[in-house]
């Protein structure tokens, strides 16, 4: 079934990483700020953006965004790099329980969704995710099947 439409026109995903939720389980999420210059923010409101093959890395104490692609403004004077490491913005709690999860074997840190929020700032989520063999992918696509299959008996009664 699809999801309700937002109610609220100021609230817009921008760019949306669906491929994480396929090749990664998802242990925890967080909603993370991020520093834009002028332009990025413009070439964002229009759409132009891609975070698919990006992920988020832990440096020097500090969570950054790092290949994610932001399409430069036409109009800007100045215009930004394309694919530029862009740090996030995130408690000290939040930085350093994402830090400890990097640390174990086989946890990432991925890119979910980009957006603006309701008060039209730019906000992302990043999951801790722990990269699927490709048995668990297997085994993820076979339960989702089964899921959907169960809700179409249901309905029909066959």
């Amino acid at each position: 079934m699809a999801k309700k439409k937002d109610d609220n026109p100021n609230y817009k995903v921008i760019a949306e990483n669906r491929r994480a939720r396929y090749d990664y389980a998802i242990e925890d999420d967080v909603e993370c700020g991020i520093v834009l210059t002028g332009s990025e923010v413009k070439s964002l409101r229009t759409g132009q953006s891609n975070i698919a093959d990006s992920y988020a890395a832990v440096e020097d104490g500090e969570l950054w965004l790092v290949n994610a692609y932001i399409a430069p403004y036409k109009q800007a004077m100045f215009p930004h790099e394309e694919r530029a490491r862009r740090k996030l913005l995130v408690t000290k709690r939040e930085l350093a329980r994402m830090w400890n999860a990097t640390q174990r074997q086989g946890m990432t840190l991925v890119p979910l969704v980009l957006y603006f929020n309701h008060k039209g700032r730019v906000k992302i989520k990043i999951a801790i995710a722990k990269g699927k063999q490709k048995q668990d992918k297997r085994a993820s696509e076979a339960k989702r099947d089964w899921g959907r299959q169960k809700a179409r008996l249901l309905r029909h009664g066959e």
